[in-house]
C-alpha cells in the first residue's frame, strides 16, 4: 500500500481542534524544558501505557513536568478496514497515541500506516522541535524519517532474545544504535553489553518509589481476595511469561504444602493451563500499582523466581527495591544484576534450584521475624533508590548531548 493510500486513509481521533489547546501547552503545570531537552518527546514503546506500570511511566510522569510527552504505543488490531489513531491524556499530562490498525494487515502495510498517523496528528498538533524516546528499535522503520534534534535509546531489556522477538529487530537495533544521541540501559549487565555498540552508553538500573511502597510496612486490612489465604504467604508479582520459573514453583509447592504461593500479574506468551496448579498456588491476576503494598503488607517473603534462560541474563527486576521499601525479605534466583548489587545485602537471598530456595525461604521467614528491624535494614539499602534522582541523572546526560 502506497503511503499517499495509507495518508488518506488514516483516520486520527482526538485530536487537537478549536476547542483545544496547542500541543505544547497542553498541560498546565508544563514547565520551561532543561536546555537540551526538545519542546516535544515522541516515545516510542512496544509496552501499553496501562499495562505494567514500570520504567517508561516513572520517568516518562517526570520528564512530563518540564515537557510535553506523546507516548506511541505498539498497534492495536480492529475489525475495521482502514487505520485510524486514538488518543486519550493522562494525568500526568501524556498523551497515548494508540495506532488503530486493520487486522489483516502486513508488517510493511502496518508500518506505512503508522507512519501516516504519527505524521498527520505531528502536523495537526502543531508539535515542533521533537526529541524520539525510544523503548522499541521495531518502531525505528516508521519514524526514521522524522527531523529530530534529540534520539534517545532507553534500552529496558535485550529484546531479541525474548519468544517471538522479530527477526528484524537486531539489525534495526543496530541501526538505532548509530542514530541515537545516548544509550541507556535499564541494568549493568545490559550496560556491558551495549556499550560495545555505542560511545555514550550510560547503566540506569531500576529505582523505586519509597514512598509508595512503604506503605506496606504498616499493618492494613487485606484484599479481599488474599485474606483469605492463610499464612505464611510467600509472593510474587509481575508479568508471567517465558522469564518465571513455573517448574520452581511448583516444586517448592509441592515440597511445602504449609506455604502459600501467591502470584500477581498477566499471564502473556503462556498458555495459563501450563501454569502450575495446586491448593497452595494462588493466581489472583494483575492488579493495580496503586493496590500493589497492599498486597505486600501480607506476605512474609516476596519471591522472584526467574528461570534462567535467555530472556532472564540481562534483566535488572525494578521489583527488588520494591520490595524491600515495603519491607519484606527476598529470595531470588541468580539473575546476574540482582547477585552482583543486592547479594552482600543482608537482606535479599539469592538460591539456584529448588532445594536451595526452599532453605532460603526458611532463612528469610526467620529474617522477617522482627519486622521492624527488618524494616530499618531493607531501608537503609534502598536509600538513594529514586526515581526521582534516576530521571534527573538521566536528564543531565541529556543536557551534556551535542545537538
Amino acid at each position: 500500500m502506497p503511503h499517499s493510500q495509507a495518508k488518506q486513509i488514516a483516520r486520527v481521533a482526538s485530536l487537537p481542534g478549536s476547542g483545544d489547546r496547542p500541543l505544547h501547552n497542553a498541560r498546565a503545570s508544563v514547565v520551561s524544558a532543561p536546555s537540551g531537552l526538545p519542546r516535544t518527546l515522541v516515545c516510542l514503546s512496544h509496552l501499553r501505557w496501562d499495562f505494567v506500570y514500570q520504567r517508561p511511566q516513572h520517568l516518562l510522569s517526570r520528564i512530563a513536568r518540564h515537557t510535553q510527552v506523546l507516548f506511541f504505543e505498539e498497534p492495536r488490531r480492529t475489525d475495521e478496514s482502514h487505520a485510524w489513531l486514538d488518543v486519550r491524556t493522562t494525568d500526568e499530562g501524556i498523551r497515548v497515541l494508540v495506532p488503530c490498525l486493520p487486522a489483516a494487515g502486513t508488517l510493511e502495510q502496518d508500518e506505512i500506516s503508522q507512519r501516516a498517523l504519527l505524521d498527520e496528528y505531528l502536523t495537526t498538533a502543531q508539535a515542533s522541535d521533537l526529541g524520539l524516546w525510544y523503548y522499541s528499535p521495531m518502531m525505528l522503520a516508521f519514524t526514521d524519517h522524522l527531523d529530530a534534534r534529540l534520539v534517545v535509546y532507553d534500552c529496558m531489556d535485550e529484546l531479541s532474545a525474548f519468544k517471538s522477538a522479530p527477526p528484524q529487530l537486531a539489525e534495526r537495533e543496530a541501526r538505532l544504535m548509530r542514530k541515537a544521541n545516548v544509550v541507556f540501559t535499564g541494568g549493568q549487565s545490559l550496560y556491558e553489553l551495549k556499550r560495545r555498540f555505542h560511545h555514550n552508553v550510560h547503566a540506569f538500573p531500576s529505582s523505586v518509589d519509597v514512598a509508595h511502597f512503604e506503605q506496606a510496612c504498616k499493618a492494613q486490612a487485606q484484599p479481599r481476595d488474599q485474606e483469605a489465604i492463610p499464612g505464611p504467604r510467600l509472593g510474587f508479582y509481575g508479568v508471567l511469561d517465558e522469564r518465571f520459573d513455573a517448574a520452581l514453583i511448583a516444586a517448592l509447592a509441592a515440597a511445602r504444602p504449609d506455604w502459600q504461593f501467591v502470584m500477581l500479574g498477566p499471564v502473556v506468551k503462556l498458555d495459563p493451563a501450563d501454569l502450575p496448579q495446586a491448593p497452595n498456588i494462588h493466581y489472583l491476576g494483575q492488579k493495580p500499582y496503586d493496590e500493589l503494598p497492599r498486597y505486600l503488607a501480607g506476605w512474609d517473603v516476596a519471591l522472584m523466581p526467574f528461570a534462567a534462560n535467555a530472556s532472564t541474563r540481562y534483566i535488572s527486576p525494578t521489583k527488588t527495591p520494591e520490595y524491600l521499601a515495603a519491607g519484606r525479605p527476598v529470595v531470588s534466583t541468580p539473575i546476574a544484576d540482582v547477585v552482583s548489587r543486592y547479594e552482600d545485602s543482608g537482606v535479599v537471598r539469592i538460591a539456584r534450584d529448588a532445594s536451595e530456595f526452599e532453605r532460603a525461604i526458611e532463612h528469610a521467614l526467620a529474617d522477617g521475624a522482627n519486622r521492624a528491624a527488618f524494616i530499618v535494614r531493607a531501608k537503609a539499602v534502598v536509600a538513594g533508590m529514586s526515581w526521582d534522582n534516576t530521571c534527573a541523572d538521566m536528564l543531565a546526560e541529556v543536557e551534556k548531548c551535542a545537538f
